[in-house]
């Protein structure tokens, strides 16, 4: 079964307190994923840093459960 926007959402929100986190359904199946995480935990870290944290805030999901999420990464400006 996929996960859901919301779901997914408050994983990251829950391990990366003040994230925003705008979900958009890629192939309208609920089960490809784009994210933009904006998150104030990613000031002075890399690129791949930033995804490594959203992947453990998904706590083993991705790959499994969550089939496919695609991620862009930012620090608030």
């Amino acid at each position: 079964m996929p996960m859901a926007a919301d779901e997914i959402e408050a994983m990251i929100v829950e391990a990366l307190p003040g994230a925003e986190v705008e979900m958009r359904d890629l192939a309208g199946d609920n089960d490809h994923w784009a994210a933009k995480v904006t998150a104030p935990q990613f000031a002075g870290k890399s690129r791949v840093q930033q995804h490594k944290m959203v992947y453990e805030a998904l706590d083993g999901k991705m790959g499994g459960v969550l089939h496919a999420l695609q991620l862009t990464t930012q620090a608030p400006k």
